[in-house]
């Protein structure tokens, strides 16, 4: 009895010194940026939704497209039309913390995608964007290792 609870105890202890996970990219539900074609921000200027069909997994999410050209686009170039912050807003990451975002809060900067947390907070971003991003850009790889 003394062994199998020594090797419980000893298995316990080592899931416990597994690093966590760090979600690099905002998935709900496993889909990066609640299922919207990254690509079609730029390209057509608007959110559209992804199908199923055509769908990639990149930096442990899914990422799903609108058609097999925007899913094309995004496999030679993935970095060129993910959103920055890994979709988290970037207001948030700024400020040192994860947020979620509503895909309605979109805007494109210097060819690069970014999301907020909400309007109002898209407000704020906004009136300071560049020194927002010089800071959130700053941030970013402390950022993307929290929960």
């Amino acid at each position: 009895m003394k062994k199998i609870t020594g090797s419980i105890i000893l298995v316990f202890l080592l899931s416990c010194a597994q690093p966590k996970q760090h979600a690099e990219i905002f998935a709900p539900g496993g889909n990066a940026i609640k299922g919207y074609d990254p690509v079609a921000f730029f390209t057509l200027g608007q959110p559209i939704l992804g199908f199923d069909r055509f769908s990639y997994s990149w930096k442990g999410a899914r990422w799903l497209f609108s058609s097999e050209e925007d899913l094309t686009r995004f496999k030679d170039d993935p970095e060129k039309y993910a959103p920055q912050y890994g979709g988290f807003c970037a207001y948030g990451t700024a400020n040192g913390h994860k947020a979620p975002t509503e895909t309605e809060t979109w805007t494109i900067v210097g060819d690069k995608l970014y999301f907020n947390y909400s309007s109002k907070v898209k407000e704020m971003w906004l009136k300071d964007q560049k020194a927002l991003i010089e800071k959130a850009d700053k941030n970013w790889p402390t950022v993307k290792e929290t929960d």
